[in-house]
C-alpha cells in the first residue's frame, strides 16, 4: 500500500474514531447556555443573537431532518451535526500533521521515496496529535453540543490543511485553486464564527516561505504585517464596511432620491460585483497573477459571506425568535457590529477610577421609519482624566475586583505596572494559561474558577507540585477525589508538545514558525483583542480551541522526538514503533482515560427538564418573565422545537429594554397572545424613551401606575423636564407606586387559591427600586395596568430581585416560578419572603415536574448540580414544611420520598448542605428517619472533610475559603436544631464536634 493510501485511510480512521466517541458521549437534548437558542433557530430558520451564525443554522437544519418528524430527537441530531464536524476536524488535523512531518522526512531521504520507518514515524505522529486533540478537554466539550465552535474548528482545520496542499503543489499549474478554496471556506466560516480568520497571518507566512528565494527577517516581518492587514481588511473592510457602505447608499437613495428601501443596497451590490468582474478581467488580460488571485479570492470570500442574506430574508418574515430584527440595512449593520454588547478599549482607554472630563460625538444611529431613514440617536464617548495605552483595567463595574486582585487600597490610583500585572496575571494567566494547562497538564475540578484555590485551577496530579500551586493536596476530601472533573495528566501531553516543538524548530524552522504563528493568533492574540473583564458568567476556554489545535500538532511531533532519541539506542524501525506507542499512551490514551467521565453527557437532561418545569409552574396562557441565558434559551427550545406549553409567553427582561423586542412582545406567537402592553410602538421606538430618569417631585403618598405611565409616555412639553443638552425628556416623578385591584376580576380569573380570597388587597402598594425606568420596567407596569388579572404573570425563581420593580411582596412561589398575586399574607421572618402556594406546588412536584435524571446520571456538570440546593430547599423542603404546617403529613411524606428518589446520592457543594436543612427536617417530622439520617451522615462527612481541606489550604496559602466555611457553620447550626428536635443523639454529637472545632474562627467578628 502506497503512502497516500495509508495517509488517507488512517486519517479517516482517526476521524471515525473521534466521531464514534462523540456520538457515544453527546448530549441527547439541549444543553445549557446558547444551544437552546441555536437549536430552536436552526429548526425554524430564525435569528440568533448577534452577530449571527447563518451557515451554521442552515447546516444544522439539514441534520434536523434526520429526526424523521420526531421533534424530541431534533436536538439529538443537531448535536450529531457537531459530532460529525468535530470528527472531520480530527481527520484534517491528521492530514495536516502528516503533511508537515512528511516535508521533514522528504528532505531527509532526498525525495527518493519514504522508507517504511519514515512512514511509521509520520503516521504515528499524525495519529498521536489528532487523537490527543480528540480527547482534549476543550474540544471534546464543544464536540457534543449544537454550538458553533465545532463547525468553526472544522473551518480552521480545512484552511490550514488546504494551505499545506497548496504548498505541496505550488509549482504546478492551477495550484492557486487551493488559495481560492481557502478564500471560499473563510467566507463561509464568517457565517459560523470569526475565529477561523485568525489563521490568515499564518497562511501568509506559508506563501512567503514557499515563494521567496531567500528568507530574511525583514521579509518575514513584512509578510506578518501584510497578513494582519489582510485580516483587518476581511474583519472590517468586508464584514463591516461593505454593509456600512451599502446602508449609507440606501439612505441616500431613499432619503435624497426618494426611491424605495433596498434600492441603494441593490445598486451598491451591483457596483461591487462590477468592480470584482472588472478586476478579474483586467488582471487576466494584463497578466497580473497576484492581482488576479486577489480579486478572485475577495470574490469568493464575499460569496461565502453571502450566507448572511439568510438573516435579512428571515428577519423580514418576522419569525418568533428574531433577535435585533435586522430587516433593513442599518439594523443589519448594527447586528453585525454587535452594538448591543458595546466595545472594549484596545489601544487606548481609561483606568477604572477615571472620571469623565468631556463628551464628544462619535457617530449617528439610523432608524428605519415609514418612508425614510432618520437619526434615532447620536453616539457619544467621553474623554477621561486618567487614560493609558493598552488599557486592561478599565471597567468601572469591576473596581472592587481590580483593587483586591492588585492589592490597591481604596483611593489609590492604578498605574501602568498595575495594568500590566492584571494583563499578565489575570488575562493571560487566569483566562488563557489556565485553560491551556487544563488541556495538557490537568484540571483541579469542573467548578468555575474565580480566583479561589479550591475551584477551577490547573493541577498536574503530582502532589508536591500541586501543593505548591494550590495547597491542601495531602488533605483532599472524598468529594474532590471523586470529582469527575478532576483530570490529571502529570504534564505528559505538555512535555510531548514541547518536545514536538523543539523537534519541529530543529528540523524545519519555517513550518514550525507557521505553527507557532497559528498558536499565537488563536490564543494570546484573542486574549489581547477580547480584553475581558473579570468575573465572567462562565469559563471561556472554547474561544481558544484553535490555539490548542495548533499545540496538538506539536504533541503529535513529540512522537518524532522520542523516535529520534530511541533510534540512537535501537534500530530505527523499532524506535519509530516505540515512539508512537509511548506517545499514544502519554497523549491520547491518558487524555481519554481521564476525560471520558466528565465529558460523557449522554445521561444529562436537566436543561430541557428545567425548562419544562419553569413552564409547568405557570397556569394556562401565562406571561413568564425570565432574565438570563439558562432560564431563557432552554425554554425557547422546548417551545419552538418540542411544541411544549406554547401557550406561555416567555419574556426575557434583558432583551425587553430594546425597542425591537418590546414591539415583538406586542404580537401573538404560537399559542401565546400578545402582551397587553398597549403602548404605541412610535412612543418607544429606538431613540425615543430609551430610558426614563427619576426626578423626585416630592409627591405625597403612592401614585397610580396608570397616572405615572401617562406622564412618562406623554409628548406634552409640560410633562417633561429640561436636560443639560437643552432638550427635554420624560421622567418618573416618584418611586411610590400603587395599583387598585379589581377584586371581581381576581376572583373571576382564579388568580389566588380559594383559601386566600380573604387576603386579597384593595390596593397594591410598593416602592420602585431603580433610578431609571427602562422599556422592560415600563412593560411590566403596562402589563399590570392593562391586564386586569386576565393572564397569570410570573417571574422565574432565578430572576434577580431588582427586576421585580418592587413587587416582591406580591410574588408567590408555585415551584420554579413566582406568581404575581394581590394578596397580603404575613410570612415568617422577612416580609418580602415569597409565600408558597403549598398545594399547587405539591401538585406540580408530584405530577408535572421532571428532574433531568440527576439522581442517576453518570455525570452532572456544574450548571446542573448548582440547582440541587434549590431543589432540596425551596422546591422539596419548603413545600413539605408547608404541607406539614397545614396538617397534610401524608402528602408531605410522599413528597420527601419523591425527593429522596429524585435527588443525587452524593453532595456536590457546601451550599447544598445548607439547602438540605428544610428537607431533612421534614423527613424527620414525617417519620422517614432512616433516609434523613443517610443524608445527614453524607453531608456531615462532606463538611468535615472539606473544612479540613480548607484549613490545609490555609496553612500555606492566604486564601481562606471563608464563604464556604460560613455556609458550613450555618448548616451545622441548622442541623443542631433539627437533630435536637428529632432526638438523633449520635448525629447531634458528631455535628457539635465539627461545629466546636471551627467556631473559634468566627467568634469575636473574626
Amino acid at each position: 500500500m502506497n503512502y497516500n493510501k495509508i495517509n488517507n485511510l488512517l486519517g479517516w480512521a482517526c476521524g471515525i474514531i473521534a466521531t464514534i466517541v462523540y456520538l457515544l458521549t453527546l448530549e441527547k437534548t439541549t444543553s445549557w447556555w446558547d444551544t437552546g437558542e441555536f437549536i430552536a433557530s436552526a429548526y425554524k430558520m430564525q435569528i440568533v443573537h448577534q452577530p449571527g451564525a447563518p451557515l451554521f443554522l442552515m447546516l444544522q437544519n439539514v441534520f434536523s431532518n434526520l429526526a424523521m418528524g420526531d421533534n424530541t430527537k431534533i436536538a439529538y441530531w443537531m448535536n450529531v451535526g457537531s459530532a460529525v464536524c468535530s470528527g472531520l476536524t480530527i481527520t484534517f488535523l491528521f492530514w495536516t500533521i502528516s503533511a508537515l512531518a512528511k516535508k521533514v522526512y522528504g528532505r531527509i531521504v532526498n525525495n527518493e521515496g519514504l522508507s517504511n520507518t519514515a512512514t511509521i514515524n509520520i503516521m504515528g505522529a499524525a495519529a498521536v496529535g489528532a487523537l490527543a486533540y480528540t480527547f482534549s478537554d476543550t474540544f471534546w466539550f464543544s464536540a457534543v453540543e449544537s454550538e458553533v465552535y465545532a463547525m468553526s474548528s472544522l473551518c480552521t482545520a480545512v484552511v490550514f490543511w488546504a494551505i499545506l496542499k497548496w504548498d505541496a503543489h505550488a509549482d504546478e499549474p492551477h495550484a492557486n485553486k487551493w488559495l481560492v478554496l481557502i478564500a471560499y471556506v473563510m467566507g463561509l466560516s464568517i457565517g459560523v464564527h470569526l475565529l477561523n480568520l485568525l489563521a490568515i497571518p499564518a497562511l501568509a507566512l506559508v506563501i512567503y516561505f514557499r515563494k521567496t528565494n531567500k528568507v530574511t527577517t525583514a521579509g518575514v516581518v513584512k509578510t506578518l504585517l501584510l497578513g494582519v492587514v489582510i485580516l483587518g481588511f476581511v474583519l472590517w473592510g468586508i464584514i463591516q464596511y461593505l454593509i456600512k457602505f451599502a446602508a449609507h447608499f440606501d439612505r441616500f437613495f431613499v432619503n435624497s432620491l426618494g426611491l424605495g428601501f433596498g434600492s441603494g443596497v441593490t445598486f451598491f451590490a451591483l457596483l461591487v460585483l462590477g468592480v470584482l468582474v472588472w478586476g478579474i478581467w483586467y488582471s487576466h488580460k494584463k497578466v497580473k497573477p497576484v492581482m488576479n488571485i486577489a480579486f478572485i479570492s475577495v470574490a469568493f470570500i464575499i460569496l461565502g459571506y453571502s450566507s448572511f442574506s439568510m438573516i435579512l430574508i428571515r428577519a423580514k418574515a418576522n419569525p418568533t425568535l428574531n433577535n435585533s430584527d435586522p430587516d433593513n440595512a442599518f439594523s443589519f449593520l448594527s447586528y453585525l457590529n454587535r452594538e448591543q454588547y458595546g466595545d472594549e478599549p484596545l489601544f487606548k482607554g481609561r483606568y477604572f477610577d477615571a472620571k469623565p472630563t468631556d463628551m464628544f460625538e462619535t457617530g449617528k444611529v439610523y432608524r428605519k421609519d415609514a418612508d425614510r431613514y432618520n437619526v434615532a440617536r447620536k453616539k457619544y464617548d467621553y474623554t477621561f482624566d486618567k487614560t493609558t495605552l493598552f488599557p486592561r483595567i478599565y471597567s468601572e463595574k469591576h473596581e472592587s475586583f481590580y483593587r483586591d486582585y492588585l492589592k490597591l487600597p481604596p483611593g489609590t490610583s492604578p498605574t501602568m505596572a498595575d495594568n500590566l500585572k492584571f494583563f499578565f496575571g489575570y488575562q493571560i494567566g487566569h483566562m488563557y494559561s489556565r485553560y491551556f494547562m487544563w488541556n495538557f497538564v490537568g484540571r483541579q475540578n469542573d467548578s468555575q474558577g474565580q480566583g479561589s484555590l479550591v475551584e477551577g485551577n490547573w493541577i498536574s496530579g503530582i502532589k508536591p507540585i500541586d501543593n505548591l500551586l494550590v495547597g491542601g493536596q495531602y488533605a483532599l476530601p472524598e468529594s474532590e477525589k471523586e470529582n469527575a472533573g478532576r483530570n490529571t495528566y502529570f504534564f505528559l501531553p505538555l512535555i510531548l508538545g514541547i518536545l514536538g516543538a523543539v523537534w519541529h524548530f530543529k528540523k524545519d524552522q519555517k513550518d514550525a514558525t507557521v505553527v507557532a504563528l497559528l498558536f499565537f493568533f488563536t490564543g494570546l492574540a484573542i486574549v489581547i483583542y477580547l480584553n475581558q473583564t473579570p468575573m465572567q458568567p462562565r469559563e471561556r476556554d472554547y474561544a481558544f480551541a484553535g490555539s490548542f489545535y495548533a499545540f496538538c500538532i506539536w504533541v503529535g511531533m513529540g512522537a518524532l522526538w522520542i523516535a529520534d532519541f530511541l533510534s540512537k539506542k535501537i534500530n530505527a524501525k523499532n524506535a519509530a514503533l516505540a515512539g508512537t506507542g509511548i506517545s499514544l499512551l502519554c497523549g491520547p490514551v491518558l487524555l481519554a482515560s481521564q476525560n471520558w467521565d466528565d465529558h460523557d453527557r449522554s445521561e444529562k437532561f436537566l436543561a430541557r427538564d428545567m425548562a419544562k418545569n419553569y413552564l409547568e409552574s405557570c397556569a394556562p396562557n401565562a406571561i413568564l418573565f425570565t432574565y438570563g441565558d439558562n432560564d431563557t434559551y432552554p425554554l425557547w427550545y422546548v417551545q419552538e422545537v418540542e411544541g411544549f406549553r406554547t401557550d406561555v409567553r416567555v419574556v426575557n427582561l434583558s432583551l425587553l429594554s430594546s425597542d425591537w423586542y418590546m414591539k415583538q412582545m406586542m404580537q401573538k406567537v404560537n399559542n401565546a397572545d400578545a402582551l397587553p402592553i398597549n403602548i404605541d410602538p412610535e412612543l418607544i421606538k429606538d431613540g425615543v424613551r430609551d430610558v426614563i430618569y427619576y426626578h423626585d417631585l416630592q409627591l405625597p403618598g403612592h401614585i397610580d401606575i396608570q397616572d405615572l405611565m401617562g406622564l412618562m409616555l406623554s409628548d406634552d412639553p409640560q410633562a417633561k423636564i429640561p436636560l443639560q443638552s437643552g432638550e427635554s425628556a420624560n421622567f418618573l416623578p416618584t418611586k411610590n407606586m400603587q395599583y387598585k385591584v379589581d377584586r371581581q376580576a381576581v376572583l373571576a380569573n382564579k388568580v389566588v387559591p380559594k383559601e386566600w380570597e380573604d387576603a386579597i388587597v384593595d390596593t397594591m402598594q410598593w416602592t420602585y427600586g431603580g433610578n431609571i425606568v427602562s422599556r422592560a420596567d415600563l412593560s411590566i407596569m403596562a402589563i399590570l395596568a392593562n391586564n386586569n388579572w386576565k393572564r397569570p404573570v410570573y417571574f422565574t425563581t432565578t430572576t434577580p430581585e431588582e427586576n421585580y420593580i418592587g413587587l416582591d411582596k406580591y410574588l408567590v412561589s408555585e415551584g420554579f416560578a413566582l406568581r404575581l398575586m394581590p394578596v397580603a399574607i404575613p410570612s415568617e421572618g422577612d416580609v418580602n419572603t415569597p409565600i408558597a402556594d403549598v398545594e399547587g406546588t405539591y401538585n406540580n412536584i408530584m405530577n408535572k415536574f421532571t428532574w433531568g435524571n440527576i439522581a442517576h446520571a453518570k455525570y452532572l456538570d456544574p450548571d446542573s448540580y448548582r440547582y440541587i440546593s434549590m431543589y432540596a430547599g425551596s422546591i422539596f423542603g419548603e413545600t413539605a414544611q408547608g404541607l406539614i404546617g397545614i396538617g397534610k403529613s401524608a402528602e408531605a411524606k410522599k413528597l420527601v420520598n419523591n425527593a429522596y428518589e429524585n435527588l443525587p446520592k452524593r453532595t456536590y457543594l457546601m451550599s447544598e448542605v445548607y439547602g438540605y436543612s428544610s428537607l431533612i427536617d421534614a423527613m424527620y417530622k414525617t417519620g422517614e428517619n432512616t433516609k434523613a439520617n443517610e443524608i445527614v451522615k453524607r453531608n456531615l462527612k462532606f463538611v468535615r472533610e472539606n473544612m479540613a481541606y480548607y484549613m490545609a489550604v490555609a496553612e500555606s496559602k492566604p486564601n481562606l475559603e471563608r464563604r464556604n466555611m460560613q455556609f458550613a457553620m450555618a448548616s451545622l447550626q441548622n442541623y443542631q436544631r433539627i437533630l435536637t428536635d428529632a432526638n438523633q443523639k449520635d448525629l447531634l454529637a458528631e455535628t457539635n464536634q465539627i461545629f466546636n472545632s471551627y467556631k473559634g474562627l468566627f467568634e469575636g467578628g473574626n
